[in-house]
């Protein structure tokens, strides 16, 4: 069975792959809107929305990471992290 990081993601994973999708697409739908109505305040206003979401994006890739590194360590992530 073939396992894909949804799968296998934490629940941290999770919400920032959800958040990311829809923080990315409230922004998107507000560009096209701003654009549609040439209302260039509601184009810039939905570009640090779009940027938030990359942002959440940008952040899931680096938890997945982490979470695969904790997942194929010797002792199956068991090991207590040194901080």
């Amino acid at each position: 069975m073939l396992n894909t990081p949804w799968d296998t993601g934490s629940p941290l994973y999770r919400r920032l792959v959800i958040a990311a999708l829809i923080l990315t697409g409230v922004g998107i739908l507000l560009a096209i809107a701003g654009a549609m109505l040439e209302t260039d305040p509601l184009v810039f206003a939905a570009l640090p929305i779009i940027i938030a979401g990359m942002a959440a994006h940008l952040a899931g890739l680096v938890v997945r990471g982490r979470d695969a590194r904790r997942r194929h360590r010797p002792d199956g992530g068991t090991r207590p992290t040194s901080r």
